[in-house]
């Protein structure tokens, strides 16, 4: 028997509650393009009027770091302590970062 895939692509949707916040992977959803993608997170995701902003990304377009490579990514950066924010004070406006 053959068969022929008419599935819908897989996207990764994440919302922004608040503007100035960053944006949280909160699920996924089939849909045959990106406004119906967008469309439908609103729908899903965001039913309570939480959302400020939804991002959608096909999940065949996502590239991410092996989590074997780890050491060669991360443990590099702790010997560079110019790169933490600890040098300099945040105004008190800026609370939430």
């Amino acid at each position: 028997m053959s068969t022929t895939n008419t599935e819908w692509p897989l996207w990764e949707v994440f919302v922004r509650t608040r503007a100035g916040l960053d944006h949280k992977h909160c699920g996924s959803l089939h849909a045959a393009d990106a406004a119906m993608a967008i469309q439908m997170a609103r729908d899903v995701y965001t039913r309570r009027q939480e959302g400020s902003s939804i991002w959608v990304v096909r999940s065949d377009q996502i590239v991410a770091s092996d989590p074997g490579d780890k050491d060669m990514f991360f443990d590099p950066m702790e010997d560079k302590v110019y790169r933490h924010p600890t040098f300099y004070k945040l105004p008190d406006e800026v609370n939430h970062m």
